[in-house]
C-alpha cells in the first residue's frame, strides 16, 4: 500500500505531462486543467490504497477515460445546442428561416462524412487491428503501451520488465512490420 507521501510525490511528478497530454487532446487549457484535476482526484479517492508501482498505469487509464468522457459530454451538449438553436429567431430582416439549414453538417466534422468514408475508415481500422494481432507478443505489447496507451519508454520498460532499449527495439520493429503489412494491402497513412 502506498503512503500519502508516495501518492503526493507521484501526482507532483506526473502533473505537467498529464496537463500537456490533456491540452493536446482537448485543445482547451481550462478544460485540460479540469480533466487532470478530476483524474488526480479519482486516483487518490479510488486507488490511493494501491501500491505506488501501480499508479502510472492506473493514472494513465483514468486520464484517458476522463478525456473520453469529456468528448462524449461535449458531443451530447453540442447536439442539443444545435437542435435548440434551430428554433431561435434569426437576426435577418426577412424573418424567414429554415431550421434545417442549421442542422447541415460542417465540413470536416464527424457528421459531414459520407457513408463511404465511414465504411472505408472502418475497413482501415479493422486492417490495422488485424495486423497488430499478428505482431509477436512482445512487439504488440510494447507498441500498444507506447502508442495507444501513451506511456513513455521508462513506464513501458517497467511494465514489461525489460530495458528501455528493448522497448525501443520492439516498437521500431512493430511500426516497420505494420507499415509494410499495410502498404502491401494498399493502405498508406
Amino acid at each position: 500500500m502506498a503512503s500519502r507521501q508516495e501518492l503526493s510525490d507521484f501526482l507532483a511528478s506526473v502533473e505537467r505531462r498529464a496537463f500537456k497530454h490533456a491540452v493536446y487532446a482537448v485543445r482547451d487549457e481550462d478544460a485540460a486543467l479540469d480533466l487532470v484535476q478530476d483524474s488526480m482526484l479519482k486516483l487518490s479517492e479510488r486507488y490511493g490504497d494501491k501500491p505506488a508501482a501501480e499508479f502510472p498505469m492506473l493514472f494513465q487509464r483514468i486520464l484517458q477515460n476522463t478525456i473520453t468522457d469529456h468528448f462524449r459530454r461535449q458531443k451530447v451538449r453540442n447536439t442539443w445546442v444545435t437542435l435548440f438553436s434551430a428554433f431561435m429567431p434569426d437576426d435577418d430582416e426577412s424573418g424567414e428561416r429554415d431550421p434545417l439549414e442549421t442542422l447541415d453538417a460542417q465540413e470536416g466534422t464527424e457528421r459531414a462524412r459520407s457513408a463511404a468514408d465511414e465504411v472505408e475508415r472502418a475497413q482501415i481500422m479493422r486492417a490495422i487491428e488485424d495486423e497488430i494481432k499478428r505482431l509477436p507478443p512482445r512487439q504488440r505489447e510494447a507498441f500498444l503501451m507506447r502508442y495507444w496507451e501513451d506511456m513513455d519508454v521508462a513506464e513501458t520498460a517497467a511494465a514489461m520488465g525489460c530495458s528501455e532499449g528493448s522497448v525501443k527495439t520492439h516498437c521500431s520493429r512493430a511500426t516497420h512490420s505494420l507499415a509494410a503489412a499495410l502498404r502491401a494491402k494498399g493502405i498508406t497513412l
